[in-house]
C-alpha cells in the first residue's frame, strides 16, 4: 500500500526501555495509538526495524492504515543510509528522512558538490521516498540552504520534502516558491507523479515542512505543510488544533484568527519549555502521564526530583496540559 506525505503534524516518537534498557514495546504501541489518534503523523528515529514493524501494526489494528510512517536513515556514509532506507522499507516505513553526516561537517561545508551528492545518491538508491532533513545544530553546523535544497530537488526526483530545523521562515519562501512553480513541476516531475497506480491526488509535489512548531502560524503563510516537534507527544489535541485553524488561512480578526493566535501562544511557550528540558525532560512528563517507561538508556541520566518538580510546576506546562483536557473533552 502506498501512502502519500500528508500535511500536518508530525511527532518524533521516543524510544521507551524498561528497567534492563530493553525496548518496552507496549510503551511505544500505547503511546503511537495515543499521538496518531489525536491526529499527527508518526517518525521513527530509533531501533528502526523493530519499531516500524510494531507502529505499522499498532496502526493498522486501530483503524489507521493510511497513516504513513516516516523512519530516520540518517548515518556516517552514503551507503550506509542506503542500507537503514532499504532495511526501513522492508520493515514497513513509507518515507526516510535523511540528516547529513555531522562527523564530516567540516570537509562537506567546505564542498558544497560532495553534500549535495550525499543526498542526492541517497534518494536515488532508496526504495522509498526520501525527507531531507537540516539541523544545523546537530550535524556539525551543516546547514542546506535554498539553492542546494532545490538543486537536489532537481537532481533526484525520489526526494519528496525537506524538514527545516534551522528556524529561516525566509528559507522556506524560497523553496516554496521555486517548487510550487508549474513549470519547475513539469520540468523536474517527481517520481510517484508520473505513477498512475499510486494515485496523485493528495501527495503533492514537494513538501517543505517545519522543523519548529512555535513559528507554525508565519510557516503556513510561508507555504510550509506542517512541522515536526516533540510537543505532540504530550499535547497533540493542542498542535493538530492549531494546524487545522492556521491551514485554514482565518481572516485577521476573525474568532479562528484569534484563536490560531491564542493557541500559537501557548505552544510556543511550551515548546520553549520543552527545548530546555530536552530528552530526559519529555521522557519524564510522559512516565508522569502515562507511565511509559523506566528511563533513559546510559550514559544519559534522568532528572533529580527538584527538577522534576519545577517540570511539573511550569506554567506554560501547566496550561497546555489544561488545554488538553479541554480538548479532549470537545472531542
Amino acid at each position: 500500500m502506498t501512502r502519500p506525505l500528508p500535511m500536518g503534524i508530525y511527532t518524533p516518537l521516543p524510544t521507551f526501555f524498561d528497567a534492563n534498557e530493553d525496548l518496552d514495546l507496549g510503551a511505544f504501541k500505547a503511546h503511537i495509538k495515543y499521538t496518531t489518534l489525536a491526529g499527527t503523523i508518526p517518525v521513527i528515529a530509533e531501533e528502526r526495524i523493530i519499531l516500524i514493524k510494531a507502529a505499522r501494526e499498532t496502526l493498522d489494528e486501530n483503524g489507521l492504515q493510511n497513516v504513513p510512517i516516516v523512519a530516520g536513515a540518517g548515518a556516517s556514509s552514503t551507503r550506509e543510509s542506503i542500507l537503514l532506507a532499504s532495511q526501513a522499507a522492508s520493515a514497513g516505513a513509507d518515507f526516510v528522512m535523511v540528516i547529513p553526516p555531522g562527523y564530516y561537517a567540516s570537509t562537506l561545508i567546505a564542498n558544497h558538490s560532495s553534500l549535495i551528492r550525499f543526498f542526492v545518491d541517497v534518494a536515488s538508491a532508496s526504495p522509498i521516498p526520501v525527507i531531507d532533513y537540516n539541523f544545523p545544530s546537530v550535524s556539525g553546523g551543516i546547514d542546506l540552504d535554498s539553492e542546494m535544497v532545490i538543486e537536489i530537488v532537481k537532481r533526484s526526483n525520489n526526494v519528496a520534502g525537506v524538514k527545516l530545523t534551522c528556524a529561516s521562515v525566509g528559507k522556506i519562501i524560497r523553496i516554496t516558491g521555486m517548487t510550487e512553480n508549474p513549470e519547475f513541476r513539469r520540468k523536474w516531475p517527481r517520481k510517484w507523479a508520473v505513477n498512475e497506480a499510486v494515485g496523485v491526488t493528495g501527495w503533492g509535489y514537494f513538501r517543505v515542512i517545519d522543523g519548529y512548531i512555535d513559528i507554525l502560524m508565519p510557516s503556513i503563510a510561508s507555504g510550509a505543510a506542517g512541522a515536526i516537534s516533540g510537543l505532540p507527544n504530550f499535547a497533540p489535541r493542542s498542535c493538530t488544533k492549531l494546524w487545522s485553524l492556521a491551514s485554514s488561512f482565518p481572516s485577521p480578526g476573525s474568532r479562528d484568527y484569534l484563536e490560531a493566535r491564542r493557541l500559537q501562544n501557548l505552544t510556543a511557550a511550551t515548546d520553549g519549555f520543552t527545548q530546555k528540558i530536552g530528552f530526559a525532560g519529555v521522557k519524564f512528563i510522559l512516565n508522569h502521564l502515562f507511565g511509559y517507561g523506566k528511563g533513559l538508556r546510559q550514559p544519559l541520566m534522568g532528572m533529580s526530583d527538584e527538577r522534576r518538580e519545577e517540570v511539573l510546576d511550569n506554567e506554560a506546562f501547566r496550561r497546555i496540559m489544561v488545554e488538553e483536557k479541554r480538548l479532549e473533552n470537545e472531542g
